[in-house]
């Protein structure tokens, strides 16, 4: 094995186990340690793309996601005062929902596989610029990139319409 076959492994499985512990973390059930695993796991999504050879992606990905996402995140859960969670009890049909959800990913990963890697996807080659990434992105995929940002605007405002605390 080369030294870039052993740096995807370890990037990959750094990403894995560190999205593992931002959904459920065994060692603390503080919001902070789950967004510090985030903070990591973006990094190695980062690593991956440089062996990609997408350098400007890898770029993005620490500056705005790390950066910017991550520091609003955290700003979030310190502003709001979110302590501790309480452990729960598993409800049965949230487990059921959450199984069936992923049994589907694993069976649509799994056909997906067996049917190859293309080669060329969608008729675009892999090798670009900035530029060509930023004109796809604002012509072809600009539909996607504002549903994408609203998403994130509605889940932040979720964040703090749950977060608030009645006024006594």
């Amino acid at each position: 094995m080369s030294l870039q076959d052993w740096l995807f492994w370890l990037f990959a499985l750094q990403a894995v186990f560190c999205a593992l512990m931002v959904v459920a973390n065994p060692f603390s059930r503080n919001p902070l340690a789950s967004a510090l695993f985030l903070i990591l796991c973006i990094l190695a999504l980062a690593g991956l793309y440089v062996l990609l050879e997408a350098f400007f992606l890898a770029a993005v990905q620490v500056l705005v996601y790390a950066g910017a996402v991550i520091v609003l995140f955290l700003f979030v859960i310190m502003a709001l005062g979110l302590q501790v969670e309480e452990r729960q009890r598993f409800r049965k049909p949230v487990l059921i929902g959450g199984i069936a959800a992923c049994a589907t990913i694993g069976a649509i990963l799994a056909a997906t596989l067996a049917t190859g890697i293309p080669k060329n996807v969608s008729g675009t080659s892999m090798e670009g610029s900035a530029e060509t990434l930023g004109r796809l992105l604002f012509t072809k995929y600009v539909l996607p990139f504002e549903i994408m940002s609203a998403l994130l605007l509605a889940a932040i405002v979720g964040v703090v319409w749950f977060g608030k605390k009645e006024k006594r």
